[in-house]
């Protein structure tokens, strides 16, 4: 009565082989070189050459190519940069953490300690100056 079905039906399932798979360890990779490479480009907006150049090494080793850089600058406030950059680094420490890459992870900690050494001396309020001798 009806004809028989002689092509594949959209609704079955994949062969497995149609499609490349990525790691764990790939994906965390890709991961961990998005986060450093928008963190490249804040350091590199709020000026800090040679930081900068330590996170390009990491993130050209974790792509294989060099990353691009950041070369203009933005009428974005220091502050906002510096808490926007200490949240990306602690996004790449987590990635770093997750996949055991020391050295990724040790220059991630580092910038959030610069970042929030940063963020505390534009929020604190200068201590009024004594005069000596004064009480």
């Amino acid at each position: 009565m009806y004809e028989p079905i002689r092509t594949k039906s959209v609704h079955a399932m994949a062969d497995p082989g149609d499609f490349p798979h990525r790691s764990r360890e790939e994906e965390l990779d890709i991961q961990l070189a998005g986060h450093l490479a928008a963190l490249l480009a804040v350091t590199d907006e709020l000026g800090m050459g040679e930081v900068g150049d330590r996170i390009a090494d990491q993130v050209a080793r974790l792509r294989g190519t060099p990353p691009a850089r950041h070369s203009g600058r933005t009428d974005t406030p220091a502050l906002a940069l510096h808490r926007r950059a200490h949240a990306l680094a602690g996004r790449a420490l987590v990635v770093a953490a997750s996949r055991a890459d020391t050295a990724a992870a040790i220059l991630a900690a580092e910038q959030m300690d610069a970042h929030t050494a940063a963020i505390t001396a534009a929020t604190t309020p200068a201590a009024p100056a004594r005069l000596v001798g004064a009480l």
